[in-house]
């Protein structure tokens, strides 16, 4: 590891803990000529919340396609990846224990909530080239965005750029059938802004079974009725198509990483999903001193995916409101603001599960066969929240917070009669989850900070049953006190800039998911876990001459996550290391505009071991993989723009799991599936051609 270590420090000092004052740095530099893809970066959390931000600079680094490796450069972040379709959010080894998709933190698009009713979140939805911004609040830190132990990832659309219109599209083709093609236009004057995206995308995949097909389109409006009143009109339609490879065993994994799970082929495995999203927000300010923006939403997702255990049919209903009101007063003579407001999502899920009779369909995969299964749930939560941030001199700050959180669940089961019936409630008492943050600026290079905070994760409805598919009242929710301190400073005139954060998070009533099948999980509270961790960044920008500009970065997460008391079916797993968390990883890379209107970004990413069982008797094996990306952007003139860009992906075709299970078992004699293999080298090109009246 030391030599790639090495290497990877050659590449520079580190990367964007975007934090505060980071705010205004990640728009694409403007230089003479070289076209501006988008606005700077702007915070969306409330007052001195630290978060992390990714704009345009990040998203330059890779793909068009791969909205996972921009997160992943983010300390404390880590996307685990089957496949486009297949990701786990962990942030700070909050999530890893989930088997599949992403829990235990809050999604929002728009300032939205897309997170489910029973705490899901799907990132794989959304487009790279629609979002403008991604905003991660690591750990329950983000009051007004419901305080889960995870934290909370805020995704924001384009917007229409000031007193512009323009048309732009980017067509990109590559490796495994690759075609992606993005649209968009943008018209903005004194009143209104309209963006519009529409997006298709089309791969065979690197393996067997391994096809994704998406179209997509966006629609953000914003229209000021008069000088104190702003409405706004979201639109987000996603239509995909995705068959699943799922995971292999060792031997499979290391000699034909491209060959699907045997019956997942068999079956030719896939999911459907139609997604519609609709949002509409009405922004009033009272005074200079009171404003408010309440938006109501509507969001359908219709959801069709045969496996080779169980073909399931769901569709989901969401609606809800968000209301927030933001305000500033005097507090003894010292400024002073608030934030106050509340949140409600309820939704309706309909699901049923039919047999998959693929073995009887002459090998044309799956056909679905009678039913065995059909249910619905209502979900609601509602969280109410305040915020208050005291400047208690020039220097000091303090900003503290409350979130209030009530779940519940209704399940009824509409297939089993009599005492075969499984319907039942779940009613969450209220928890109260008290959040404060201290920021003391030593000048106007550094400024330090530390905060502690309470969160929560609802255990899914799955997770409250018993084998016998019978709600246990005795699951409880996993609670977590963090406590963080961390630092922003800046060196060099601003062009050195190092971030830290230090933090300890105590878990208790931690959720366990034991497989008892192909398709049963039951959950139970099996103890508490401790998070500690440290996560560093650094960046430097360097101007060689008026042609050559160069930005080194590094960024470094160390976690040391390890259970406290945990003891399932009889067996102490205390002091383990908590499984599914890397100990190390390392993001470092360098960006380099030459030119004027050419650049060359390279990355490197180092992910060590991985804890694969309770026990530590298996770990998966640490990997390196390098990117690299060069392009050329030009304004031809007043009215037309070209932008082009070459990369490649797994620069030296390493072999590696991108994504593994943790505690999976065997099925009669195959091995268990622990590895989601990554892709291979390969290639990409694209090219954007702008026209602005």
């Amino acid at each position: 590891m030391k030599g790639h270590v090495v290497l990877s420090i050659i590449f520079g000092i580190s990367q964007l803990v975007f934090s505060q004052e980071k705010i205004e740095k990640d728009s694409i530099t403007t230089l003479e000529e070289v076209i501006v893809l988008e606005n700077k970066i702007t915070k969306h959390t409330e007052g001195i919340t630290p978060s992390d931000l990714v704009g345009g600079t990040i998203f330059q680094n890779y793909s068009p396609v791969d909205v996972v490796s921009a997160i992943n450069q983010i300390p404390g972040v880590y996307i685990l990846s089957g496949s486009l379709n297949t990701n786990r959010i962990t942030i700070r080894g909050v999530g890893a224990r989930t088997l599949f998709g992403t829990d235990k933190l809050r999604l929002y698009y728009n300032d939205i909530p897309i997170t489910n009713g029973a705490g899901l979140s799907s990132i794989e939805a959304y487009d790279l080239e629609s979002l403008h911004q991604i905003e991660v609040v690591k750990g329950p830190k983000a009051t007004t965005f419901g305080s889960n132990l995870g934290g909370a990832i805020l995704l924001q659309p384009k917007q229409a750029l000031g007193n512009t219109t323009y048309f732009n599209n980017n067509f990109t083709v590559g490796s495994y059938n690759l075609v992606k093609n993005n649209f968009s236009f943008s018209l903005t004057d004194e009143k209104i802004a309209i963006g519009f995206n529409y997006g298709h995308l089309e791969t065979d995949g690197y393996r067997q079974n391994n096809k994704f097909n998406r179209d997509a389109l966006l629609l953000n409006v914003s229209f000021a009725i008069s000088p104190k009143n702003t409405l706004g009109l979201l639109v987000n339609y996603v239509d995909y198509f995705a068959q699943i490879p799922s995971s292999l065993g060792i031997t499979d994994f290391k000699e034909n990483p491209e060959q699907a799970a045997f019956t997942w082929n068999a079956a030719k495995g896939y999911e459907a999903n139609k997604y519609t999203l609709i949002g509409l927000s009405l922004s009033h300010d009272f005074s200079e001193n009171l404003k408010n923006t309440t938006s109501i939403f509507y969001s359908y997702l219709d959801h069709y995916e045969p496996r080779p255990f169980g073909i399931l049919d769901e569709f989901t209903n969401g609606y809800g409101f968000r209301t927030r009101f933001e305000g500033n007063f005097k507090m003894l003579t010292k400024p002073a603001s608030y934030t106050f407001g509340s949140e409600l999502y309820k939704d309706e899920f309909n699901w049923s599960e039919f047999e998959n009779l693929y073995q009887d369909n002459n090998g044309n995969g799956s056909l679905q066969g009678a039913p065995f299964a059909k249910n619905k749930e209502y979900r609601t939560q509602l969280n109410t929240f305040a915020t208050i941030l005291l400047n208690i001199n020039p220097k000091l700050e303090v900003q503290l917070g409350l979130n209030v959180n009530k779940t519940q669940y209704n399940y009824r089961d509409l297939f089993n009669q009599g005492s075969e019936n499984k319907s039942a409630k779940r009613d969450f008492n209220a928890i109260v989850l008290p959040n404060a943050t201290i920021a003391y600026t030593l000048n106007n290079f550094q400024k330090l900070y530390t905060n502690v905070s309470r969160g929560f994760s609802n255990p899914t409805l799955e997770e409250t049953l018993t084998p016998d598919g019978v709600i246990n009242p005795n699951i409880a929710q996993e609670t977590g006190v963090n406590y963080e301190i961390g630092t922003n400073l800046y060196f060099d005139q601003k062009k050195l800039q190092i971030n830290a954060a230090l933090y300890q998070m105590n878990i208790t009533n931690l959720l366990v998911a034991e497989r008892i099948s192909d398709d049963q999980f039951v959950g139970k509270n099996a103890g508490k876990t401790k998070h500690q961790g440290l996560e560093l960044s650094a960046s430097y920008e360097l101007k060689l001459s008026s042609a050559v500009q160069l930005q080194p970065f590094i960024n470094y997460t160390f976690n040391k996550h390890n259970f406290i008391a945990f003891i399932d079916n009889g067996i102490s797993y205390s002091g383990n290391e908590l499984t599914g968390v890397p100990k190390h990883r390392l993001q470092s890379g360098l960006q380099m505009q030459l030119f004027q209107h050419f650049y060359w970004n390279t990355t490197h990413q180092f992910t060590g071991a991985i804890p694969l069982t309770d026990a530590n008797s298996l770990y998966s094996e640490s990997f390196h993989v390098f990117t690299t990306k060069i392009g050329f952007q030009k304004k031809l003139n007043s009215h037309f723009s070209i932008a082009s860009s070459f990369g490649i992906n797994n620069l030296f075709d390493a072999k590696y799991a991108q994504s593994v299970l943790i505690n999976t078992q065997a099925f009669g004699s195959a091995e268990p599936r622990y590895y989601y293999p990554g892709n291979n080298r390969n290639y990409y090109g694209s090219l954007q051609l702008r026209y602005s009246l």
